[in-house]
């Protein structure tokens, strides 16, 4: 962040500091002038801490560890903003009853009338007041006990009914995993638990839908051990997202970002993966054979990048009735993958996390990134056409989970 920037953050923190303080100094006006005081100090004392620490933050080391301490620095910041703005929308909303109440009041009442009135108003307030901030405080007693979520590992099981399905891949068993981003791990054994309930699915092969690494291939040199482990008999496959091209970090030359990408590819030779370049495979089981396609990172979104090349994956799978595609953006299953291949029976993708904020109960979900992206979560179907967006195994920016947690997906196909 730019000086310029930090500056403008800072006043707009202390600004909002203010208006909730006025909110703190009325509920406890009826307090001791020394509870008073205390409460007033400790209040002023975590808001001085937030903005020393947006000060500290830009000048943290590039290393693992300082860049871990931003993110979990960043969140509690954050966290906390989110709060007071979330509360502050009950405390304007009786700010504006309030005024409506008075103007009223002056039109026509008299001034007993008032005085009635003025009474009822207090009470409101004080039940708006503490509602907001129970709600604000819930939010980020949330946002803190989400981060014991990062490695809560779940298992989605879905079984997906196709009329098209070659009779051989009758009850065929398949994984998805998505956004390691093996850069945000701290926990190597927490990590190493996950692979262990993967393995435990004995399925008949392993997909995997992109981004291995947040931004340099040398983040996954420690779990290297860990997600060699992974094999399944008709194998493991891969593909690339938007964070393996290194586009989020700075390179001293483009030579080093290129040698970056060359390097995170011979990572998943490495580790025994197929890594799928704008290509496919043809995949064998009991006599039956399916098209697997794998493409680059391909996004609808304009800040992401379209590297990922169809009319290079697609040709040579015209004769095979059954199609899977990974392709780690979900936005290109409406933008290319439906209109100009009807024949790609099932796209798997990852990327949005889930924004790994928001609420998941049977029958319902919500997340805002849903208002970035129309498939962010599950299953979706259109026509004869299925797309599963994985919800990512790893995390990135926020260091956890709340309400999407990390999912390990186990897929059983059957003919309809």
């Amino acid at each position: 962040m730019h000086g310029r920037t930090i500056w403008i953050i800072i006043v707009l923190m202390l600004l909002l500091d203010l208006y909730v303080f006025q909110v703190v100094k009325f509920l406890t006006h009826g307090y001791s002038p020394k509870l008073r005081l205390w409460i007033g100090i400790g209040y002023w004392s975590l808001s001085v801490g937030v903005v020393l620490l947006i000060s500290v933050i830009p000048s943290l080391s590039q290393s693992k560890s300082s860049l871990i301490l931003r993110n979990y620095l960043l969140a509690i910041v954050l966290g906390l903003f989110l709060a007071k703005l979330l509360a502050s929308v009950f405390f304007l909303a009786d700010d504006a009853r309030r005024l409506i109440q008075w103007l009223v009041g002056k039109l026509f009442f008299d001034r007993s009338e008032g005085e009635v009135v003025a009474g009822d108003s207090v009470s409101r307030s004080v039940f708006l007041s503490w509602v907001g901030i129970i709600i604000g405080g819930g939010l980020f007693g949330t946002l803190l006990y989400g981060f014991r979520n990062k490695y809560n590992y779940q298992v989605k099981r879905i079984t997906l009914a196709f009329p098209n399905l070659p009779p051989g891949f009758q009850g065929w068993k398949m994984i998805q995993v998505s956004d390691i981003h093996s850069g945000s791990f701290t926990n190597k054994a927490a990590v190493s638990h996950g692979v262990d309930m993967i393995l435990r699915e004995n399925a008949d092969c392993i997909l995997f839908t992109g981004d291995l690494v947040n931004d340099m291939s040398v983040e996954m040199d420690d779990y290297k051990d860990v997600f060699q482990r992974l094999n399944a008999p008709m194998g493991v496959y891969s593909t690339l997202g938007n964070h393996d091209y290194g586009d989020y970090a700075w390179w001293p030359s483009d030579q080093a970002k290129k040698e970056n990408l060359e390097r995170l590819k011979n990572i998943h030779a490495d580790l025994g993966w197929r890594l799928l370049m704008n290509e496919h495979v043809i995949l064998e089981r009991g006599g039956s054979k399916i098209a697997l396609l794998g493409v680059e990172n391909w996004s609808a979104k304009a800040r992401f990048p379209k590297h990922g090349r169809m009319d290079l994956a697609y040709p040579g799978t015209e004769p095979y009735p059954f199609k899977i595609l990974m392709s780690h953006d979900p936005s290109h299953w409406d933008a290319e993958i439906r209109p100009k291949y009807p024949d790609v029976d099932l796209m798997l993708a990852g990327h949005t996390h889930g924004m790994q904020f928001g609420v998941e109960i049977p029958g319902f979900k919500w997340s805002p990134v849903e208002y970035v992206y129309k498939q962010w979560a599950g299953l979706y179907e259109e026509g004869k056409q299925k797309l599963y967006v994985n919800r990512g195994y790893g995390f990135i920016g926020y260091p956890g989970r709340v309400g999407i947690l990390p999912e390990i997906t186990v897929f059983e196909f059957v003919r309809s």
